[in-house]
């Protein structure tokens, strides 16, 4: 029975393909400027039978500020952040594993936080930040999406955990009400392996599995796409109508939305445009706040936002209200197709703003692919010695390549820097720690980077707070220290600074 399901699953995916469940913990959510700490995972065959697991502990940067919210949910101490392999080595591993051929990489939430992070992380070493996307026959899923789908279709797979009378599907929470996995949530490994039983659970209704598992394979998902049913025509073509699953609309709206296609974005052509249908000031619609209202959603194939055919198994979900609105809206967009062809010529030629001050780390989404004598001088910058790096930093011909790998090597080799880098230790120090808020780096977001004195002040609300845990309070002192032992900050009288060598401010160069 076991190798009938095996050999099933190895015609659905194909022979060479392993699933690899991972996890991360972090330093916090910021993408482009936070690490991965601890990196996670179990590798299984397509019938869900282990093959092998990795755990990696990388070291906390000296550039990286720990979030005390991001301590306090993982429990990870400074002490402990401060053990591991650095940073470029772990990543290099990270990057092996998720490029393995064949390789589904996926676990809970992946597409929605884990993959961008492990894109940066990959960018920021130097290393090719999408091939585990699609190269060698590698792709992603998510399994977190899936389970929206038996939630609502095949609740009687799960037990469905409702922690102070709400719905929740957070992992630990499923975790502990179907006994997945022993051991503490937030835990990489304890988290992998967690999802491996809520994927062999859920792939017990064989069909209702591999259909979604079509939905994380482009192709597949491009297929599903071209055939919803159109439900009107406008100057723009035929727009089909669908059902939307996405965790943003939440347990109220069943997580789904009624949507119908706008068509592909002009300048991001891997982006498909929805029109949410449900929400009834849609019909307000007019040129001057077609930029601003919340009606249109942004898709791309084979990834998360889940499109559904608007079948009556699937839209008898939604209530009574909201069918109405949708028949409303489609009325009045028959009535009034200027206003439609508005939104569709607005949104389809949509360019995302530049980003002012946008920081090198934050840059990969602004970057173009590098060419082959880029990607010989990035494979020979890995394969060299830490000292031969050094010098062949102003080789690459790309300015942004020059400015990572120069942070690489300040990140990675602060004890071997040769001494004409102090001033660039320096200055990357400054960056870190500037003399105001406003002058921190910006991701792609226009965020700003947590700062030392940001993160020294929420810790100082954090320790205030009512029934903190003792062993909470441990973790947050200790961040304390740190932050006042390592970089120029205010202590929390507000009478005075306490500096170190890191926080040591430098002249105003280019900190890149």
């Amino acid at each position: 029975m076991k190798r009938a399901g095996l050999l099933l699953a190895e015609r659905h995916y194909g022979a060479m393909t392993s699933f690899l469940f991972y996890d991360i913990e972090t330093t916090g959510l910021n993408t482009a400027f936070d690490q991965v700490l601890r990196f996670a995972a179990v590798r299984t065959d397509p019938g869900f039978t282990e093959l092998d697991r990795h755990t990696l502990r990388i070291r906390l940067r000296p550039d990286v500020v720990p979030s005390p919210d991001a301590v306090l949910t993982h429990g990870i101490s400074i002490t402990d952040m401060l053990e591991g392999e650095r940073e470029v080595d772990a990543v290099r591993s990270v990057h092996r594993l998720l490029n393995t051929p064949g390789t589904i990489s996926l676990g809970y939430n992946t597409l929605g936080f884990d993959d961008e992070m492990l894109r940066f992380s990959f960018y920021r070493n130097l290393l090719p930040p999408y091939t585990h996307q699609y190269d060698n026959g590698c792709r992603r899923m998510d399994l977190l999406p899936m389970v929206l789908l038996y939630r609502l279709y095949r609740p009687e797979v799960l037990q469905w955990p409702e922690p102070d009378g709400k719905p929740s599907l957070k992992l630990e929470h499923l975790n502990a009400a179907n006994a997945l996995c022993e051991g503490t949530s937030h835990h990489a490994l304890n988290d992998a392996c967690a999802t491996v039983e809520l994927a062999r659970r859920l792939s017990t209704h064989r069909r209702m599995w591999e259909y979604l598992c079509g939905f994380f394979h482009k192709p597949s998902d491009i297929r599903r796409m071209e055939k919803l049913p159109p439900v009107l025509t406008s100057a723009y073509g035929n727009h089909c109508k669908a059902l939307m699953i996405a965790t943003e609309f939440g347990p109220n709206q069943q997580y789904q939305a009624p949507v119908l296609s706008l068509g592909p974005s002009i300048p991001y052509k891997n982006q498909t445009l929805g029109l949410r249908l449900d929400l009834p000031d849609l019909r307000n619609a007019d040129e001057e706040n077609v930029e601003d209202a919340p009606w249109v959603l942004r898709k791309k194939a084979g990834e998360t936002g889940l499109l559904l055919p608007p079948l009556d198994r699937y839209w008898n979900l939604m209530d009574t209200s909201r069918k109405e609105a949708v028949r409303e809206n489609l009325e009045w967009i028959r009535s009034n197709p200027s206003a439609l062809e508005t939104i569709v010529d607005f949104h389809r030629n949509y360019r995302y703003p530049e980003v002012p001050e946008l920081d090198v780390d934050a840059a990969l989404y602004v970057q173009e692919f590098p060419s082959r004598r880029e990607e010989s001088l990035l494979r020979q910058f890995h394969a060299a010695s830490v000292a031969e790096r050094f010098l062949l930093v102003e080789r690459f011909p790309r300015q942004t390549h020059r400015h990572l790998a120069e942070r690489l090597l300040l990140r990675n080799y602060p004890d071997q820097l040769p001494d004409d880098w102090n001033r660039r230790f320096s200055a990357l120090s400054a960056a870190v720690n500037p003399a105001t808020e406003d002058q921190a780096m910006v991701d792609f977001r226009g965020r700003r980077k947590a700062t030392p004195r940001s993160v020294a002040h929420r810790v100082e609300q954090l320790l205030v707070q009512p029934g903190l845990k003792p062993e909470h309070r441990k973790l947050l002192e200790e961040l304390s220290d740190y932050l006042i032992t390592t970089f120029t900050i205010r202590t929390g009288d507000g009478n005075g600074t306490h500096s170190s060598d890191f926080g040591h401010s430098a002249s105003g160069s280019d900190p890149r």
